[in-house]
C-alpha cells in the first residue's frame, strides 16, 4: 500500500464529501486539508505567477516587445517533439496575432540534429531577423548562440533543460532549472515557460499602448485559446502533474474539448477520438503522431499542424502525420527486437552499473528514444539506445525515479566523451564517435551506480497499491470521483486498486494478443477486466486458466466505451490467486 496518514485521508473523506478510498488517496500524494480543494479543482488565477519572477523574464519581453512595436522579423528555433512543436506553435500564433512578422525553423534530426545551431540561425539573420527565440532548446547551444550573436540576431533561449556550466551569451535565458533561479516552478515543459512569456509579452504590449491605437484595430489575443497546446506539450514531455502543471492541463482539456484550434480538432479525427479528450488521449493518441513528423518525417509538419488556421491544411497535414505515425511504429518494432536481443546477451545489469546500452548501425534515430523507453520498461533500468551512421553517433536515454540520467549525461559531456550532450533526470539526448561508446557506457554506468546507493532499493520492482476495492465497489460513483483527482501522469499517477475476492468468469484472448474476463464478487457484482498484451505471459496464462477460481488482482479502473455503453473496467496488472 501506497504510505498515506490515515487520518489525514478519513479527515479529507469527511471534509470534501468523498469515498473513503478516494481520501486515502489524496492523503497518499501529500495532499493536506488545505490543499484539497484548489488541488480538486485548479484554476489558473489561482496558481499562474507573475512571468516577471522568472530570472531574465522582463529582460525576454522587453526585447521582443521592441521587436513588435519596431516591425522586426521574429524568428522561432524550436525543437522537433511535442513539447517543442506546441512552444513554437503557441509563440507564432500570439506573435501574428499582435501583428509581428514570424519565421519559424524546426531543425531536421538527421540534417542538422538537436537544438541551434550556427548555419540555421545565420540563414534566419539573412531572411530578415532580427532577434530570435529558443524554444524548448538553446541552454547548452553555447558556440551555436555566440555564431548568432556575430550574425547580429539578438536571441533569447527559453528552455527547461538543465543548464551546463556557463549559459549562453543571449539577452535573455529564462530557464526555471537555472542555477540561481528561485522559482518554485521548476518542473514547467518548455511550453509552460513561454505560456508565461506570452502573457508577460502581452502585459508588456498592453501597458505600452499596442492595443489602445484604435485606428490599428489591434486588440490583444485571448490567451486562454493557447492552452490546448500548453495542455499536449505539458502532458507529453512527462513533467509532474501538480501545481501549475495540473492548472495548464486542466484548463487546457476544457479549451481542447471546444475544439477551436483546426490542427488539434483534425488530428483528433483521423485519430478517432471521438469522447471528450483525457491526458491519455493527450499522451499516447495525439502525442505520437504529432512527434511522427520530427522521427520519421518532415521535422516542422507538427509545429504547422499546431499553428494553422486553415482546415483544409489542418486536414492534408493531420493524414500525413497519421502515416507517418504507423512508419514509425514498424521501424520502433524492428529496431525494439534488435535492442532487445542485444541487451539480454549482454552482462547482467549490475556488473556494468544500473544501465542497458543497445547499439546499431543503420538504426533510425527518430526512434531510439521511444525503443529506450520500451528498453527501460522491460529491464527496469536506466536504457540507452544509440544509432550508429558511419562515423558519427546519436543516442537517447531513458531513467527510472531516482536515477537523475540528465546529470549523468551532462558530466560524460563534460569529461570530453560527448560531443553534444544534454536533458533532464528522466530522458537524455547525446551525440559522439564509435570508438567512444565503450568508454560512455562504463562512464555512465559508474555515475548511476553513485546515485544508485549500497542497497539498489532504487531498482526494486514495486506496484504501490492506492486502495482496496470489492468487485461491487469499482462502480461508476467511484470513477466519478476519480475523474476530479484526474489528470493523471507524472507526479499524480493513476490510481491502482486491489479488487479483493473475485471469481475469474469467461476469459479469453481479443485484439493483439489482449486478455479479457469478466470478475464476479461476493454480493454478485459483475466487472469487466482486461489485461493488455497479456496473451504469451504469465499474467495472461493465470486469467486465461482461471475459471472459477478466487483472486485477488491489482489495477486500474477506467471507463469503457463500447457499442454505445459505458461502464466500468479492470486494466489489470497483476494478480495472485487466493487460497
Amino acid at each position: 500500500m501506497r504510505p498515506a496518514d490515515d487520518r489525514l485521508a478519513e479527515a479529507l473523506a469527511q471534509r470534501l464529501a468523498l469515498p473513503e478510498v478516494v481520501g486515502r488517496l489524496l492523503a497518499g500524494r501529500g495532499i493536506g486539508l488545505d490543499e484539497a480543494p484548489t488541488f480538486l479543482a485548479p484554476t489558473m488565477r489561482a496558481q499562474l505567477p507573475d512571468p516577471s519572477s522568472l530570472q531574465d523574464m522582463d529582460a525576454a519581453v522587453a526585447r521582443l516587445g521592441r521587436a513588435v512595436r519596431d516591425g522586426e522579423t521574429i524568428a522561432v528555433f524550436g525543437d522537433y517533439d511535442v513539447d517543442g512543436a506546441t512552444s513554437s506553435a503557441l509563440l507564432r500564433r500570439f506573435l501574428e496575432a499582435v501583428g509581428a512578422t514570424v519565421l519559424v525553423h524546426i531543425p531536421d534530426r538527421l540534417a542538422e540534429g538537436y537544438g541551434p545551431n550556427g548555419p540555421a540561425l545565420r540563414a534566419l539573420a539573412d531572411r530578415g531577423a532580427s532577434v530570435a527565440v529558443t524554444v524548448d532548446c538553446g541552454i547548452t547551444a553555447v558556440a551555436a548562440l555566440a555564431e548568432a550573436r556575430a550574425a547580429g540576431l539578438d536571441v533569447i533561449v527559453v528552455d527547461h533543460h538543465i543548464p551546463g556550466d556557463h549559459l549562453p551569451e543571449a539577452v535573455a535565458v529564462v530557464n526555471p532549472k537555472r542555477r540561481d533561479e528561485t522559482t518554485p516552478h521548476r518542473d514547467l515543459a518548455a511550453v509552460g515557460v513561454t505560456f508565461l512569456l506570452v502573457v508577460g509579452l502581452n502585459r508588456h504590449l498592453r501597458e505600452s499602448g499596442w492595443y489602445a491605437d484604435e485606428a490599428s484595430g489591434r486588440t490583444a489575443p485571448d490567451l486562454m485559446v493557447l492552452l490546448d497546446l500548453v495542455a499536449l506539450g505539458t502532458v507529453c514531455d512527462v513533467v509532474p502533474l501538480v501545481g501549475l502543471n495540473r492548472a495548464f492541463v486542466v484548463q487546457g482539456l476544457r479549451v481542447m474539448a471546444r475544439r477551436g484550434n483546426p490542427g488539434l480538432a483534425a488530428l483528433a479525427d483521423v485519430s478517432g477520438v471521438t469522447e471528450a479528450p483525457t491526458a491519455y488521449h493527450l499522451g499516447y493518441v495525439l502525442g505520437p503522431r504529432v512527434n511522427a513528423g520530427g522521427r520519421v518525417g518532415e521535422a516542422s509538419m507538427g509545429m504547422r499542424l499546431l499553428s494553422t488556421e486553415t482546415p483544409g491544411e489542418a486536414r492534408r497535414l493531420a493524414e500525413a502525420l497519421d502515416g507517418f505515425n504507423r512508419d514509425r511504429q514498424a521501424i520502433e518494432a524492428q529496431v525494439l527486437l534488435e535492442a532487445i536481443e542485444q541487451v539480454e546477451g549482454q552482462p547482467a545489469a549490475e556488473e556494468g552499473g544500473p544501465l542497458v546500452l543497445a547499439a546499431g548501425e543503420g538504426w533510425h534515430p527518430g526512434v531510439i528514444g521511444i525503443v529506450a523507453s520500451r528498453l527501460k520498461e522491460r529491464f527496469g533500468v536506466p536504457a540507452c539506445v544509440l544509432a550508429i551512421e558511419g562515423n558519427h553517433v546519436k543516442g537517447s536515454g531513458r531513467s527510472v525515479p531516482g536515477l537523475d540520467l540528465g546529470r549523468a549525461v551532462i558530466a560524460a559531456r563534460e569529461a570530453g566523451l560527448l560531443t553534444l550532450g544534454g536533458g533532464h533526470p528522466m530522458a537524455a539526448g547525446f551525440s559522439l564517435e564509435p570508438d567512444r561508446i565503450d568508454a560512455f557506457r562504463a562512464y555512465l554506468g559508474a555515475r548511476l551506480a553513485e546515485q544508485l546507493g549500497e542497497d539498489g532499493s532504487i531498482l526494486d520492482p514495486v506496484l504501490d497499491l492506492d486502495g482496496v476495492l470489492t468487485v461491487e465497489g469499482a462502480n461508476t460513483d467511484l470513477l466519478a470521483h476519480l475523474d476530479r483527482v484526474a489528470p493523471f501522469g507524472a507526479g499524480n499517477p493513476e490510481p491502482v486498486f486491489a479488487v479483493i475476492d473475485a471469481r475469474i468468469g469467461h476469459a479469453d484472448v481479443v485484439g493483439m494478443g489482449h486478455v479479457r474476463c469478466v470478475l464476479e464478487g461476493r454480493a454478485g457484482g459483475r466487472l469487466k477486466a482486461i489485461a493488455f498484451k497479456a496473451a504469451d505471459d504469465d499474467l495472461g496464462q493465470a486469467l486465461l486458466t482461471g475459471h472459477g477460481i478466487a483472486a485477488h488482482l491489482a489495477g486500474t479502473v477506467r471507463l469503457d466505451r463500447w457499442q454505445g455503453r459505458t461502464q466500468p473496467q479492470l486494466i489489470v496488472q497483476d494478480m495472485v490467486r487466493v487460497p
